[in-house]
């Protein structure tokens, strides 16, 4: 066979490879039940409706054992009007492992029309099927509002978490393309993180600043007719001071008759 028939049989082959797997995510988006990859880009479809999510990784022991049952109950859904079947590879979309808040694997939410709850029953179909036809979901609490994954912490939250997985892919490209030690890529990112503390830092205080500009206290002035006042008195006691230093000064070279009254004389200005 030619070398350009044979790239012409491939090239047919991997178009019909496309175009089926964009049939089964269209049939996926449609409501026809199928179980649904769920990313960072088509989550949001669970806000409306019924359905059953699970969070899994391909590492994860438990997880390869809840497979053929969540297979199970996959296709009992496709048959069932009620409810739709999602799950989600927190290798591949780290985001939605924080804005879901998943700290275990298996972890499998129900979610009623953006009302989320955790599924902590059976992990065999017949389980999950008693669940969902029985409508127990209707005794678990729901999760808060505040830890709900379509809130704005939690949206803050996936963010964190996706940077988190950027970081360590640079990282890892660091030590395996650039061949930096350990030592040298945590140094890079020590460094970093410092220079941008410093800037978020600078623009936090000018933004604090012109909301609330610091108030400048003025001294206060007294009356000008109080200080006159007050000066004119205390020149007139330096006035008598000196007329009574005077007196005395007179009365000592006098004769001794006149000591009692410079003694009484003393005495009152002792007492003023």
């Amino acid at each position: 066979m030619s070398k350009p028939l044979c790239a012409i049989l491939l090239v047919a082959i991997g178009s019909l490879c496309l175009l089926a797997a964009d049939a089964n995510v269209v049939d996926a988006g449609n409501g026809d039940h199928h179980s649904l990859e769920l990313d960072e880009n088509n989550w949001t479809n669970v806000l409306t409706d019924e359905w059953m999510v699970l969070f899994y990784a391909p590492w994860c022991p438990a997880c390869k054992s809840l497979e053929p049952e969540w297979r199970e109950f996959a296709k009992w859904s496709e048959s069932h009007s009620s409810v739709s079947v999602a799950s989600t590879d927190i290798t591949i979309s780290p985001g939605l492992t924080g804005r879901f808040i998943v700290t275990t694997l298996p972890t499998i939410f129900h979610v009623k029309n953006g009302v989320f709850r955790y599924y902590k029953m059976g992990r065999d179909k017949d389980s999950m099927v008693s669940f969902i036809k029985e409508r127990k979901w209707e005794q678990i609490e729901s999760i808060s509002s505040w830890k709900s994954p379509n809130s704005i912490q939690m949206s803050l939250v996936a963010q964190f978490f996706k940077l988190s997985q950027k970081v360590r892919i640079l990282h890892s490209t660091l030590m395996a393309e650039y061949g930096l030690p350990t030592w040298g890529s945590y140094l890079i990112f020590a460094i970093a993180t410092i220079f941008i503390g410093a800037i978020l830092g600078l623009v936090l205080v000018c933004i604090i600043d012109l909301v609330y500009p610091p108030s400048h206290h003025k001294m206060p002035v007294k009356d000008g007719k109080d200080e006159n006042s007050d000066s004119g008195q205390e020149s007139d006691d330096d006035d008598e001071l000196v007329k009574d230093e005077l007196l005395d000064d007179q009365a000592s070279d006098e004769p001794t008759e006149n000591e009692p009254l410079l003694r009484n004389r003393r005495k009152i200005r002792k007492t003023d």
